[in-house]
C-alpha cells in the first residue's frame, strides 16, 4: 500500500526577489531622471556636442587597463565567455567604450569628435547603502583636441549644467587640478623615471584615500603603512618625512592664488610640473575671460580623484550645501561628477597619440541632490481622465472607446476603465486611487440624449470637506456637469485648467 509520503509534492512557489545591489525604479523616479537628463542634454547640445551610443557589453580587454583595480582585472566587472571563447564584460564606465568606438571608426569621424551619451554602467562590487551595481552616467567628451582650452570648456559646460538644473551659484563649484603638477611634485622628490612607476602608483592610491582617511591616514599610507579598525594592515609607500611633507603640502592647497609661488618652487626644474602649472594658469585665465570667476570654477590642487588614469587637467563638480546622511549627521553633499584629460585611452588601440578630455555626471547621485534641494519632480504629472464603463454592450463600449481616443488625440491623458468591476461606485473608487482629475460617465439615459456627464473629482473631494450646508454647496463650482458629446473635449480642458489654477493658488 503506498505510504502517505508518496503524495505528489506541491511545486514550490518561486520567491520574487531583487538581485543584491540593483533597484526597481518607480514612475516618479523615472520622470525625475528624464526631466534632469533633458536639461543636461540641452546644455551639451548648446555647446555643439552630438549624441552617440555604444552597447552595454564590450570585449573585456577593451576595458582592461581601466578597470577599478588593475591587480584583479576580472573583479569589478560582470563578465561572460562568448561561444568563440572571447571574454565580454558589461561596461564599467562610458569612457572606455567611447575610446574603442573612436579607434574603430577613426577614419570616418570628424576630429575633434564631440559627443555625449547617457546610459547604465555596471560594477561587480559589494553593494552597500547608496552603492549600487547598476547606475546611470551622463558623459560628454572631446576627442582629438590637444589644447587646454578643451578642458576649460568642459569646466564651463559643467558650471552651466549645474545652473540649468536650478543649483544656485554658491551651492556648487567646479574644482580643477592637473595630474602633470603632481607628476612634477613626485619627480621633484625623487620618484621620477620608469623604474619608480610602482612607487608612484602606490603614492597615487594613497592620495586617492584623502577623502576617506584624512591627511593623517594618507601620511601613514605614504610612510610605513596603515592599520585599519579591523586590524588589517596596508603596506605604505615607504617615503621619508620630507617627501611626505611635500606631497601633503601639494594636496592641502585650497587657495591656489596664495600658494601658486610655493607650488612653482616645489616643481621647479621638472618640465612636466612646470607644464602643469602653466596649463592650470591658462585654464584660469580662459574661464575668467568668459566670466566664470573662482566662485564657479576654482583651481584646487586638493582634487585627487581619478589621478591614476588622467594625464593632464582633472576636474570635479562639487555641491557645497549640507544634507543629513543615513546616520543623521550633517555632511556636505560633495561630488556629483568628475572628469579630466585622458590622452592614453584611445592611443592604446591606435599606436599613435590621440588627445581626449571628458566629463561624467553620476545621474543617481545628482538626482538625490536635486531632491534634497526640492528641484525635482516639480513639473507635475496629471493622472489620466477615466471614462467609466456603464454598459458593456458592443455599441456602448465603442462609444466609450471613441471618447477616450478623442481626449487622447487632443493631448489629454485618458483611459477607459479596464477592470472587471461593473459597479459604478467601484469605478469611481479606482479613479480616486489613481488620483484621476475627472471621470466621464454615460449611462443609457445620457446616451439617448447624446450627452455625457463630466465629474470633477478634485473639486468634489475638496468641496465635500469644506462645505457644510447645501446652499453653499450649490453656489460653489459644480462638481458634475452634463454636456453634449461634441463638447466633451472642450469641457474636460476647461475643468483641467481650473484645477491647475487651484493648484497654483494653493501652492
Amino acid at each position: 500500500m503506498p505510504s502517505m509520503n508518496d503524495k505528489p509534492k506541491k511545486p514550490q512557489k518561486l520567491k520574487a526577489r531583487l538581485p543584491r545591489g540593483f533597484v526597481d525604479r518607480s514612475a516618479a523616479d523615472i520622470r525625475a531622471v528624464d526631466e534632469m537628463i533633458a536639461k543636461i542634454r540641452e546644455v551639451y547640445e548648446r555647446y555643439g556636442f552630438d549624441p552617440v551610443e555604444t552597447p552595454l557589453f564590450e570585449y573585456t580587454d577593451a576595458l582592461g587597463k581601466f578597470l577599478p583595480d588593475s591587480d584583479r582585472p576580472n573583479e569589478g566587472v560582470f563578465s561572460l565567455t562568448d561561444d568563440d571563447e572571447q571574454w565580454m564584460s558589461l561596461r564599467y564606465d562610458l569612457t572606455a567604450p567611447l575610446a574603442r568606438h573612436v579607434a574603430e571608426t577613426f577614419n570616418e569621424i570628424q576630429l575633434p569628435y564631440r559627443t555625449y551619451r547617457a546610459g547604465y554602467v555596471f560594477r561587480n562590487e559589494k553593494p552597500g547603502p547608496g552603492r549600487f551595481r547598476q547606475f546611470m552616467q551622463f558623459d560628454a567628451d572631446t576627442v582629438g583636441a590637444a589644447g587646454v582650452q578643451a578642458d576649460a570648456e568642459m569646466c564651463m559646460m559643467m558650471a552651466d549644467t549645474m545652473e540649468a538644473l536650478g543649483i544656485a551659484r554658491g551651492d556648487y563649484v567646479i574644482r580643477v587640478n592637473n595630474r602633470k603638477v603632481l607628476d612634477g611634485v613626485l619627480e621633484a622628490i625623487g620618484l621620477g623615471g620608469d623604474d619608480r612607476s610602482n612607487a608612484r602608483l602606490t603614492v597615487l592610491r594613497a592620495i586617492d584615500k584623502l577623502d576617506k582617511f584624512g591627511p593623517e591616514g594618507v601620511r601613514l599610507l605614504l610612510g610605513e603603512g596603515r592599520k585599519d579598525e579591523s586590524g588589517d594592515f596596508t603596506k605604505g609607500a615607504g617615503l621619508n618625512e620630507e617627501q611626505i611633507r611635500k606631497i601633503l603640502f601639494f594636496v592641502g592647497i585650497t587657495d591656489y592664488a596664495k600658494s601658486a609661488d610655493q607650488l612653482a618652487d616645489l616643481v621647479a626644474g621638472t618640465s612636466r610640473g612646470k607644464e602643469g602649472v602653466e596649463e592650470l594658469n591658462t585654464i584660469r585665465s580662459l574661464v575668467v575671460s568668459a566670466g566664470y570667476e573662482a566662485d564657479r570654477i576654482k583651481i584646487d590642487p586638493s582634487v585627487v580623484r581619478g589621478l591614476e588614469y588622467y594625464t593632464g587637467p582633472v576636474f570635479e563638480a562639487e555641491l557645497q550645501f549640507s544634507v543629513t546622511n543615513e546616520k543623521g549627521e550633517k555632511v556636505v553633499f560633495g561630488s556629483v561628477g568628475g572628469g579630466g584629460r585622458y590622452d592614453g585611452l584611445v592611443s592604446r588601440f591606435m599606436g599613435q597619440p590621440v588627445p581626449a578630455t571628458g566629463f561624467s555626471i553620476g545621474v543617481s547621485r545628482l538626482m538625490t541632490a536635486l531632491k534634497n534641494l526640492g528641484k525635482l519632480g516639480v513639473e507635475e504629472v496629471v493622472a489620466p481622465v477615466v471614462v467609466c464603463v456603464m454598459d458593456r454592450d458592443i455599441d456602448s463600449m465603442g462609444r466609450y472607446q471613441r471618447f477616450v481616443q478623442q481626449l487622447r488625440h487632443a493631448g489629454i491623458r485618458a483611459e477607459m476603465y479596464q477592470g472587471n468591476k461593473k459597479n459604478f461606485g467601484d469605478q469611481l473608487k479606482y479613479a480616486d486611487r489613481r488620483g484621476s482629475p475627472i471621470a466621464v460617465i454615460q449611462g443609457g439615459d445620457e446616451r439617448a440624449s447624446g450627452v455625457v456627464q463630466i465629474k470633477d473629482l478634485i473639486e468634489g473631494k475638496r468641496l465635500s470637506g469644506e462645505i457644510e450646508d447645501n446652499v453653499a454647496w450649490r453656489e460653489a463650482r459644480v462638481a458634475q456637469v452634463s454636456v453634449p458629446e461634441s463638447d466633451l473635449v472642450a469641457k474636460v480642458r476647461e475643468i483641467l485648467a481650473e484645477q491647475a489654477e487651484d493648484r497654483k493658488r494653493a501652492g
